[in-house]
């Protein structure tokens, strides 16, 4: 399939500037994306113009990803309504470096005709005197066609925030990193998103007006859920990439909790599942939403490609925790992540010493039961569980060997009602 008919029938297509799609029939090209390392990790809003590289590795292309080394000690004003904090050289150039293997999850650096290349801004622009810059750079760009961009002229009305001379000559660095390009490897595309159609305009008015000759810009549109909401910002922040950050069960569930009608359209952005298969899971999702199907497949295929096999095995045991799974074998960080929303208590570790505390007492000082005579019954219905294991011993005390990495007990009332005891001391 043509590389732009692939993004168009998935929804990756925003804009294009003209002669893009016949220039890309000539051949082999290379198209690079930009990915400003002002953080230690990418998080899921980067995921649609990594996949835009991804097909476009696919279908013969060679992707460049341009990691800003330079313009990360900048900051882009694109989307944003007060200046970015500045980083330091030695922070930038550190996120530089785990953004380059998070990159590698996706992306072919090797064993094929067509490898990904990796570069960095900083290679140039940090060698780049500011009166050579202004010389070559900046006498091509017009500060009344600056003005009227959307980014500086929004930050412009705002009189609290307004925007420093440093963001504004944002867009002549970029735009620069394309002359480079396409001087250097004879790159003539850049993709981004959709909030970075002006730099891309830039840049390629840029190549025009230094060489003569074209270059091309297309974008990936910015995504929204069904619901109104910025895609990839939940309550608790961002969703990294990095395990770090974020972990694989907690990033497992985010794609767990798509809702129905954004399944579909995120099994055509941020997996390769073929058109075939991802129409017959949006059916599914129509007649039997309850099963969540669509959504358990985008959650395995995504988490898999970011984790690997090991990080969605763990993820989906995790999961299954919520549901009566197993808890044994999970790390303590691994617990403590699951149950972080669950109400919970501390202990002292020392209640456990010796005989212990008595079963009942603990469900009802957590609230789990209202009484110990309440407490009491629901042990002998069957319907408690300590660790995800049904008791049905109402006199049974517990001790440290009965703790979770020596440090957690898991109570459960029920199928869903769950309580965590943290042990401290």
């Amino acid at each position: 399939m043509n590389l732009f008919d692939e993004y168009r029938w998935r929804g990756l297509l925003q804009d294009v500037t003209e002669g893009a799609e016949t220039a890309f029939s000539e051949g082999s090209q290379l198209a690079y994306v930009g990915f400003d390392p002002t953080a230690d990790s990418l998080h899921v809003g980067h995921l649609l113009p990594i996949m835009g590289l991804v097909h476009l590795q696919r279908a013969g292309h060679t992707p460049i990803a341009l990691v800003g080394g330079g313009t990360g000690l900048i900051g882009d004003p694109s989307g944003k309504t007060k200046e970015r904090q500045l980083l330091t050289r030695e922070e930038v150039e550190a996120n530089a470096e785990s953004i380059r293997g998070q990159l590698a999850s996706f992306l072919e650096f090797d064993g094929v005709t067509n490898p990904a290349r990796m570069t960095n801004n900083l290679d140039w622009l940090g060698g780049t005197g500011v009166l050579d810059f202004l010389r070559d750079v900046g006498k091509h760009f017009p500060v009344n066609v600056l003005l009227r961009k959307d980014t500086i002229r929004r930050r412009l009305e705002d009189e609290a925030t307004g925007i420093t001379y440093t963001e504004f000559s944002y867009v002549l660095l970029q735009a620069y990193d394309f002359l480079r390009l396409f001087q250097d490897q004879g790159c003539r595309f850049q993709f981004g998103g959709q909030d970075q159609w002006g730099n891309i305009v830039g840049g390629i008015d840029l190549v025009r007006r230094v060489t003569g000759e074209k270059a091309y810009g297309a974008v990936f549109p910015l995504i929204t859920t069904s619901s109104g909401v910025k895609f990839g910002k939940t309550e608790a922040g961002a969703v990294w990439l990095s395990p770090e950050r974020t972990s694989p069960y907690r990033f497992y569930q985010f794609w767990m909790n798509t809702e129905d009608a954004d399944a579909g359209r995120y099994l055509r952005f941020f997996t390769l599942l073929p058109r075939e298969e991802i129409e017959a899971l949006e059916a599914r999702v129509a007649e039997a939403p309850q099963h969540r199907e669509a959504q358990r497949r985008l959650a395995e295929e995504v988490t898999r490609t970011v984790h690997g096999e090991s990080g969605l095995a763990r993820a989906r045991t995790a999961s299954e925790v919520l549901f009566g799974g197993e808890l044994d074998g999970l790390a303590s960080e691994e617990i403590a992540d699951i149950f972080a929303d669950v109400p919970s208590s501390a202990l002292p570790a020392d209640t456990l010493s010796g005989e212990g505390v008595a079963l009942v007492e603990l469900l009802a000082d957590t609230g789990l039961a209202t009484s110990r005579g309440d407490a009491r019954r629901s042990v002998e219905q069957g319907g408690l569980y300590l660790n995800n294991r049904r008791e049905d011993d109402a006199q049974r005390r517990l001790t440290t060997a009965d703790t979770l990495a020596g440090r957690f007990l898991v109570l459960r009332k029920g199928k869903k009602r769950f309580h965590l005891v943290r042990v401290e001391g």
